[in-house]
């Protein structure tokens, strides 16, 4: 049997998986590269921690250069630009071509920017892509550092779900402790009318309290769409005043792959069918939040988790010509949602509970997951 050529697009956590299973059991015959843009990968999981500021950048890094090495891999530091499944290779951003002959997406997902409208716009912290939020969180904590002493500043968070809730109680708890001179005002916008909505009712009413300890109101059936002078816009016209925008909702697939010819869902994403290959496209495979699966699942970390395993299975199937297997989804999943006061909600079904122990049951978790990834390497 000739080399098979496999390519991994992005160092989501999907990947992740598949390195460490081809570490684990190396295949001779198949040549692994993986294209990425940073040589280190963010776990979802951990960022509410490090906004809050409990941990550093690096500490929710997963080393993918030493995954790489592990797994014999070869890494380009460049990420995908276009993909042409007829020739069978990707052009990355520094213009160079890679053949393959298996591939597999695991890029993630970015967020559609709100329109701008005026001038003295609010600061905006768009939460999507995960892989430089770190600039963008750091700028406007340069910005906050140079605000004047005294007088209050609006912080109001646009998404309902849980990322959007995390992500305005892990930021409001760290600007308090950054500029305990400044009064900060927390508000959230949520397009339902309820709170967590793919949550039971106990989940959402701890979550709901939550935010009411942390001083945020809530605004229900308010969908936020464009930044004005000042503020925010809604769908019916109504505004919001802001200093600061957290924006936290309307996942997109990446905008370059409109330009491929990867099927696509009516959000970007590619579609895929329930042994993770790309619909209409033999031995291509995509995971994680960049992934269309059929019924659609919630944007949410931990099905990236559990496809990884799968996705190695049927990618090393793949290369070997031998039959894909059926992925199944959890029915439920666990959500662990930090509260950016040392507590956390733990959530699954209708089940709900809130405590600190909830908050270092979490950390215990995503540490050992970073752990796993990164040197030194359990055998």
């Amino acid at each position: 049997m000739s080399m098979q050529q496999l390519l991994l697009m992005g160092a989501g956590h999907a990947h992740a998986f598949v390195l460490e299973a081809f570490a684990k059991q190396p295949e001779p015959s198949i040549a692994v590269t993986v294209v990425s843009d940073s040589p280190l990968a963010a776990y979802s999981g951990s960022v509410p921690a490090w906004l809050a500021g409990e941990c550093t950048l690096r500490e929710t890094q997963i080393d993918v250069a030493a995954l790489c090495q592990r797994a014999n891999a070869r890494l380009i530091l460049s990420p995908a630009k276009m993909i042409d499944p007829q020739e069978r290779c990707v052009t990355l951003a520094n213009g160079e071509r890679v053949n393959f002959d298996v591939a597999s997406v695991n890029i993630g997902s970015t967020l559609a920017p709100p329109p701008l409208n005026g001038e003295n716009l609010p600061k905006l912290l768009a939460m999507r892509p995960l892989s430089s939020l770190h600039q963008r969180w750091q700028a406007l904590k340069n910005d906050i550092s140079h605000l004047p002493s005294g007088g209050a500043q609006r912080v109001v968070g646009v998404g309902g779900g849980a990322a959007g809730c995390e992500t305005l109680m892990s930021v409001l708890g760290q600007l308090r402790k950054q500029r305990p001179d400044i009064v900060w005002q927390g508000h959230l916008l949520s397009a339902s009318n309820a709170l967590l909505p793919d949550a039971g009712r106990v989940p959402r009413w701890l979550m709901r309290r939550a935010l009411s300890q942390a001083g945020i109101t809530v605004h229900v059936e308010q969908r936020g769409e464009t930044l004005i002078e000042g503020g925010v816009t809604t769908q019916n016209g109504k505004r919001i005043d802001a200093d600061i925008v957290l924006w936290a909702t309307g996942a997109v697939g990446h905008p370059w792959l409109a330009g491929t010819d990867l099927p696509l869902d009516q959000h970007g994403f590619i579609r895929v069918d329930n042994k993770l290959e790309v619909t209409g496209q033999p031995n291509m495979f995509a995971a994680g939040d960049c992934a269309a699966f059929t019924p659609a699942l919630p944007n949410a970390g931990v099905y990236a988790v559990r496809m990884g395993q799968h996705l190695a299975d049927n990618l090393r199937r793949a290369c070997y010509d031998k039959t894909l297997l059926p992925w199944q989804p959890p029915k439920r999943v666990l959500a662990l949602i930090g509260t950016g006061d040392g507590r956390a909600i733990a959530s699954r079904g209708g089940f709900g509970v809130s405590g600190k122990w909830v908050w270092q049951w979490k950390k215990r978790i995503d540490a050992r997951f970073i752990a796993r990834f990164n040197p030194p390497f359990e055998d």
